[in-house]
């Protein structure tokens, strides 16, 4: 029979194998991230210039830039957000704290957990035969918009239940102990402590949607594309304008694909340099999400 103190040596070999193994895990990770970047670099960093981000794509691969795919994913990307984020957040906050718990939500969380594993292909095809054919919305932002904003509604909804979830439950009971309702008790108590966990997770929703280029040739993005949607702000009343919306449009990785399907190297360099501007647009925005994690939690008093 093994002594006490067998059993503790046995258990810290235990915790130094895992320590080993989840440091090989993370190193082979990096090591994938930097031969990415590495490789890309080699590739397109001498195509990264002023004029590469100005210009139009063009069939001469010294005049060509990406000027309106990185329009358009801007574009896309505030669609996105604008209709995920409100729609997921308030899912979350319903089915988390307002919701009884049965049957019906219990196959709603089911079926949101398997939403998310869905293949994005899908979700284009389901755009095709809805947004495009049935509401006539056609091949705009808006319907790519709604195409991807469905694409990662189910990991906004399970990154802000996740956040609302680790709220301690004592914060809870002391501010229905106060009398604050149900509602007071979610905006002036649960919300403010989760915010930095609900950032992240749609900062991370949305950098896996900006990367996407399935759903948006499904629905029918342009490939090759010189002009820039309508501007949002114009000089007279109201001062705002949404024709930007059923405008056609193009992305970073659209834009890659018609470059690398060419057989001129030339493209190939240019599909380079547009992967390293797309890989620092998504390394921004998951280290946003790293420091808006980081402060909300420095202000937060547990």
């Amino acid at each position: 029979m093994k002594t006490l103190s067998q059993i503790v040596a046995h258990h810290k070999r235990i915790d130094k194998l895992f320590i080993i193994l989840g440091l090989l895990s993370m190193f082979v990770g990096l090591m994938t991230l930097c031969a990415l970047i590495i490789n890309l670099s080699v590739d397109g960093f001498e195509r990264l210039s002023v004029p590469f981000m100005t210009s139009f794509p063009s069939r001469f691969p010294e005049k060509a830039g990406i000027l309106s795919s990185w329009v358009g994913s801007a574009l896309v990307m505030l669609t996105t957000a604008v209709i995920s984020i409100p729609i997921g957040v308030g899912a979350a906050i319903y089915l988390e704290e307002f919701a009884a718990k049965n049957k019906i939500t219990d196959i709603i969380e089911i079926n949101i957990t398997n939403l998310a594993g869905v293949p994005s292909i899908v979700y284009g095809l389901m755009a095709l035969g809805l947004f495009v054919y049935k509401f006539h919305l056609g091949q705009s932002v808006l319907t790519a918009g709604l195409t991807l904003g469905l694409l990662v509604l189910p990991i906004v909804i399970t990154a802000t239940r996740e956040a609302i979830r680790a709220v301690p439950v004592g914060i809870r009971e002391a501010a229905f102990a106060l009398g604050a309702t149900r509602w007071q008790m979610v905006k002036d108590h649960i919300l403010p402590y989760s915010t930095g966990g609900i950032s992240t997770g749609i900062i991370i929703a949305l950098s896996r949607a900006i990367g996407e280029s399935s759903p948006l040739i499904t629905i029918g993005a342009l490939t090759f594309i010189a002009f820039l949607p309508p501007s949002p702000i114009t000089v007279s009343f109201p001062y705002i304008s949404f024709e930007w919306l059923m405008s056609p449009f193009t992305v970073i990785p659209i834009q890659m694909f018609n470059w690398v399907s060419r057989p001129q190297a030339e493209f190939h360099l240019n599909a380079a340099a547009a992967g390293l501007i797309l890989l620092l647009m998504t390394l921004s925005m998951n280290a946003v999400a790293i420091w808006i994690r980081y402060r909300f939690r420095k202000k937060v008093k547990w």
